[in-house]
């Protein structure tokens, strides 16, 4: 075991071995005690411009008592949280297979983690593989035909597989530490075991899913794309079969990671009498700059240090039961079309690894509730689609309404003057965003980005560009689990990751697959 010293502070290019030394000083540790030591997290620290500097944590394995001895005495000293685990076996035979629905990174990592012990899932994925998903969504962003199965948000990976690929989370599992060494496994950088916000762009990503894919078939297990689950067969209250591609298969069990996007598989699931509640999403647009001016709107006169990475932020403001923020920032990125439906309109926001684009954005989003759209099961899902869908009525195609913040703020339609260029590949047109949204989106975002202009220097530029609709923030829907994170009231099905409500983002849906991986081998032999 190992402890961790916290809130070392160093300057930006100080070497691994002087943060190290400097952690065990503090916590009166003399090197001669420690077997082995090194950098765990480190994170920069900006909110000075006169002082910027890193700020890491340090694990270092000791002799057991020494780590207690320690702990005790030091504030900033923990000992390390074990992220290994010893999975329960049951001893039920299993009648029929295990089957994985979707392979995202809540399907990935369950199907991963049934494979490595012996259990030979098979996995459905209504998308492409991977190359041939990137093979028909380049095509559609350059102007080809859009693909409601193969797209950015169905496919081999999920939706991740087109983003910046980040790897933050505000969920504190010690299995998010597997599956960040899992990732770095397959082929994903090194530096995201060590940095505080790691990210493995959307480059490097799709590498590493296709080597978690083979992995799980070299250990025995099978993945079926362009394969839509189109039923389930329930009786006496546990799930028996799925259907796909007009075959039914018996189960004895499936993970139901079907991404937050899946609105056909959600009605069929509410159809079959599945208890799916509304919950609270977010919607706005993505608001793009240029990198340089994100850079000196944190760093000031240091902006284009090559020590300091490109600029990151993360603004929010809250009114009464709502709020505004900022999400899936992507430092010199792109924004993407990402619709999963014909007809619509949809924005999403993707860096690769070097995050080196002209332009950074991020979702400039508000929070809305079953309160404004509805407390049916999918009342949320068709608020989000009306959305899509005026986008593109505005248009009259699938380039993407857009505005600069200046004529938003007038309540106008103008990209005259704009201090970007939109790097949205479908080219977009001036619509005012009133038309696409509620007011009280659009009012917030208002209020946002005026409390925003007082925090970052390029919020208040009017001439920065918004391009809408972002509404795929999160699911609108969560799908009822018990304890046995099983669906209410029906044995082996398990709703799981983000599309069922459970995860947001990559980590969380991934330590969800786990967890539902580790939940059916409890009561199942290999």
């Amino acid at each position: 075991m190992a402890v961790i010293i916290s809130n070392i502070s160093s300057p930006l290019d100080a070497p691994e071995s002087t943060v190290v030394s400097a952690a065990l000083k503090k916590a009166g540790i003399r090197e001669k005690n420690v077997i082995r030591a090194g950098v765990y997290k480190t994170s920069l620290d900006a909110r000075k411009r006169d002082n910027i500097h890193r700020v890491s944590s340090v694990w270092a394995e000791l002799p057991e008592d020494m780590e207690k001895a320690v702990c005790a005495k030091h504030k900033d000293c923990a000992k390390v949280e074990n992220h290994s685990f010893e999975p329960v076996f049951g001893d039920k035979k299993q009648q029929g297979r295990i089957a994985v629905i979707g392979f995202g990174p809540a399907g990935m990592f369950a199907a991963l983690t049934l494979a490595e012990y012996g259990y030979n899932p098979v996995v459905f994925e209504r998308g492409s593989d991977v190359d041939s998903r990137t093979a028909a969504v380049e095509g559609f962003w350059k102007g080809g035909e859009f693909s409601g199965q193969s797209n950015v948000q169905f496919g081999e990976g999920g939706a991740g597989t087109f983003s910046d690929g980040k790897l933050t989370t505000r969920i504190h599992d010690p299995l998010c530490r597997r599956v960040l060494e899992i990732f770095a496994e397959m082929g994903a950088p090194e530096e995201i075991l060590t940095k505080a916000k790691p990210h493995i762009g959307t480059d490097k990503l799709r590498e590493t899913v296709k080597n978690i894919r083979r992995r799980i078939i070299g250990l025995g297990g099978e993945v079926r794309f362009d394969s839509l689950v189109t039923d389930i067969k329930l009786r006496d209250g546990k799930i028996v079969s799925v259907t796909a591609d007009n075959e039914e298969i018996p189960v004895c069990a499936a993970i139901a990671a079907v991404g937050h996007s899946a609105r056909d598989t959600f009605s069929m699931l509410l159809d079959k009498g599945i208890i799916i509640e509304p919950k609270p999403f977010s919607c706005g647009a993505r608001i793009e700059h240029t990198r340089q001016s994100v850079n000196e709107s944190l760093y000031g006169e240091h902006a284009g240090d090559p020590m300091l990475p490109e600029g990151e932020y993360q603004l929010s403001y809250r009114k009464g039961n709502r709020a505004v923020y900022t999400f899936c920032m992507c430092p010199g990125g792109y924004v993407v079309p990402s619709q999963s439906e014909e007809k619509t309109i949809v924005t999403n926001g993707m860096s690769e690894f070097a995050r080196d684009g002209d332009n950074s954005n991020s979702a400039l989003v508000v929070s809305v509730s079953p309160e404004d759209f509805g407390n049916k099961p999918l009342d949320g899902v068709s608020f989000a689609a009306d959305i899509e869908r005026r986008a593109y009525a505005a248009t009259g195609s699938y380039c993407a309404p857009a505005s600069t913040v200046g004529a938003f703020l007038d309540g106008t339609a103008s990209l005259s003057g704009a201090s970007v260029t939109p790097s949205y590949s479908l080219g977009v047109v001036p619509v005012k965003l009133d038309d696409i949204f509620p007011s009280f989106i659009t009012g917030m975002m208002r209020e946002g980005l005026g409390v925003f202009s007082r925090k970052m220097r390029c919020f208040g530029d009017r001439g920065a560009v918004l391009t809408a609709p972002e509404t795929r923030t999160s699911s609108p829907v969560r799908i009822t689990r018990g304890e046995d994170l099983c669906a209410l009231g029906i044995e082996g099905l398990y709703p799981c990751g983000e599309g069922a409500g459970y995860a947001g983002g990559i980590m969380s849906a991934a330590v969800d697959g786990i967890r539902c991986a580790l939940e059916i081998m409890k009561i199942y032999k290999a």
